[in-house]
């Protein structure tokens, strides 16, 4: 069926612009991808492949091996690994680990434990007890015969955020093992990006390595560190990196001269900080603070590269994957088309599109604007209420612990304030009705909520057999090219099959949202005489602008005075950055998928389904397995 369907039309789905648009968008993703994977691969120049390892306690890590064709037993190459932070997987540092191999190195990028497709820890501390695998991963990288092309007196580690901490402590870890075997320790160089409150003396004692720390002048956990400021030059912390350090002239120091090298790497001395004017979560995607990583590991290892630290290209990669992202979002449109025309079954799912509410006017101007307003302010002050009611609800998956109850901790929180906010949308929508649709003569009837049980099975399954579609592009793209489809902070990945065990568990009060949404979007706000531009955009805005106040009032006020607003939740707010994005773009895909079968029910339980499936896949998940 056309997308301008109009009302009463019931002529048949035209299939050939449905399957051009297909071919053009599935075209555009194997392309798209297939360059990404060029990139990351430096064009053949590096190897890159999924590698898992067995730790203790029956725990295994995940990773991504980039090993240049360099990297021989003749010619050994230096070894780093990657610890993305907390929330995150390899792929999402996979900037550095591209920009790095393409200079020689071999990486290992890690799952963090409970993150990607890594098992969960044994302990509640993973980070700091375990250096979320990366304790293992070193020990692996010295004590075997497999990896014969690494020079292993060049082994180095690094990691943003958590993933920092983990590094940090893994220096900490192997320079008290170093001395007490009286020798050096297995980590050569570290470099620690976003990170500073474990940069104690206890920490700090006993590292035996070269450190590298970067943190973003603009961090906003910056109220956490001992002077509240991300301002690294007389900060405790980064002094106390370079005054516990032997063998570094002039110490103790009094400030900090940033972006000094200070020491010498050839006997482990070497300290450097960084304070790059990024916030938090935008530091590893800087070329600034990627450079200062290539320039440290260059010369920590002595790497003669012949590339500028500069001369990068991950950014091309993730406007690639981006591309690829949208591609197959979109590519649902055009298969949901074809579908509904081929499949006898599915074709009985095809109705008149209801004609559009009538502009509201006067009384029915307020009544509309009013309750969008409302429903935005009730959205912006339920989120944090919600996050925090989380953590009391589901105590063992914010404790960290192992369990399979709602083991996802972040999620928890968006999932309350999903099902609340469904209930809110649902309430607005009948006040609407209540107060002035019916005195219109507005019918139910131009809702499209009409179905019946067999109907809503039927879509079900082309809702189930749509997601089904787009996670299995996800997974061929990754088989054989090894790059998924992000950008930034959005990405989906190729899932472990048993997150859909968590499918009954987080589907419920999402789709009470999704629901709310499409029956709103397509119920309220599609308006006889307003372009359909103009609608969908409102409609995104109305979706999203509650989150987008939070996000607002949080870096203003960062802004203004130096502290963000939320502070305890933080970490919280930056997980908006993603969330905000696919909000915009829902209630697009909700009337798409309206426009196609007259009623409201397929675009919430497809995208309700792809939504939580990439929430589950990108977030720490505390199963016990």
């Amino acid at each position: 069926m056309p997308l301008n369907q109009t009302s009463g039309s019931s002529g048949p789905v035209r299939v050939d612009h449905g399957q051009r648009l297909l071919l053009v968008c599935l075209l555009v993703v194997g392309l798209a991808s297939l360059l990404a994977s060029l990139i990351q691969s430096s064009w053949g120049r590096v190897k890159v492949m999924d590698i898992r390892i067995p730790t203790q306690d029956g725990q295994w890590l995940v990773a991504d091996l980039f090993k240049p064709r360099t990297a021989t037993s003749e010619t050994p190459a230096p070894l780093v690994v990657v610890v993305p932070g907390f929330q995150r997987s390899k792929e999402t540092l996979a900037n550095i680990s591209l920009e790095l191999a393409r200079r020689g190195v071999v990486v290992i990028a890690i799952d963090p434990y409970a993150q990607g497709s890594s098992s969960a820890s044994s302990t509640t501390q993973a980070a700091t007890e375990q250096g979320y695998g990366l304790f293992a991963v070193v020990d692996y990288a010295v004590d075997t015969n497999n990896l014969n092309y690494i020079d292993k007196a060049r082994i180095g580690a690094t990691g943003h955020s958590a993933g920092g901490n983990a590094v940090l402590q893994g220096a900490s870890y192997f320079g008290q093992e170093a001395d007490r075997m009286g020798r050096p320790g297995k980590l050569q160089s570290i470099y620690v990006s976003g990170y500073a409150l474990s940069l104690t003396n206890r920490v700090l004692r006993p590292v035996r390595s070269n450190v590298g720390f970067s943190y973003a002048l603009f961090d906003e956990g910056a109220y956490r560190n001992e002077l509240k400021n991300g301002d690294m030059r007389r900060a405790p912390e980064a002094l106390r990196l370079l005054n516990t350090t032997k063998g570094i002239a002039g110490t103790p120091f009094e400030e900090v001269e940033i972006d000094r090298y200070y020491g010498d790497a050839a006997v482990r001395t070497l300290r450097v900080v960084h304070n790059e004017r990024v916030l938090h979560p935008f530091q590893p995607y800087s070329v600034g603070a990627t450079a200062n990583q290539i320039d440290y590991f260059e010369h920590v290892f002595d790497l003669k590269s012949g590339l500028s630290s500069h001369d990068q290209v991950w950014f091309w990669k993730e406007l690639l994957t981006m591309i690829a992202l949208v591609a197959a979002f979109v590519a649902l449109i055009p298969l949901a088309r074809v579908l509904l025309a081929n499949v006898p079954g599915f074709q009985v799912l095809v109705h008149p599109l209801p004609a559009p509410q009538p502009r509201p006017q006067g009384r029915g101007w307020l009544v509309f604007w009013g309750l969008f307003l409302i429903g935005a302010t009730i959205a912006c002050f339920t989120y944090i209420p919600m996050t925090e009611l989380s953590q009391r609800l589901f105590a063992a998956a914010s404790n960290r612990e192992q369990t399979w109850f709602f083991p996802q901790r972040m999620n928890n929180g968006v999932m309350l304030w999903a099902g609340c906010n469904g209930l809110v949308g649902f309430l607005l929508f009948f006040l609407g009705y209540r107060w002035h649709g019916r005195a219109k003569g507005i019918r139910t009837e131009t809702w499209g909520a009409g179905t019946s049980w067999p109907e809503l099975r039927r879509t079900a399954l082309l809702a189930l057999t749509l997601a089904f579609s787009f996670f299995l592009l996800v997974f061929l793209v990754y088989y054989f090219l090894h790059v998924d489809f992000r950008f930034v902070f959005i990405g989906v990945r190729a899932f472990q099959p048993v997150l859909l065990l968590l499918l009954p568990m987080y589907l419920p009060l999402f789709f009470l949202f999704f629901l709310a949404n499409s029956l709103r979007v397509n119920g309220s706000m599609r308006l006889a005489g307003q372009p359909e531009w103009l609608g969908m955009l409102v409609a995104g805005f109305a979706n999203s602008l509650g989150l987008l106040l939070i996000v607002l009032v949080q870096y203003v006020t960062f802004a203004l005075t130096g502290t963000v607003y939320w502070t305890e939740g933080w970490l919280y707010i930056n997980l908006l950055f993603a969330v905000v994005p696919i909000m915009f773009v829902l209630p697009y895909f909700h009337r798409f998928f309206f426009r196609l079968t007259g009623r409201i029910y397929l675009g919430p339980m497809t995208m309700c389904l792809v939504f939580i499936m990439i929430l589950l896949s990108n977030t720490v998940c505390y199963i016990p397995l």
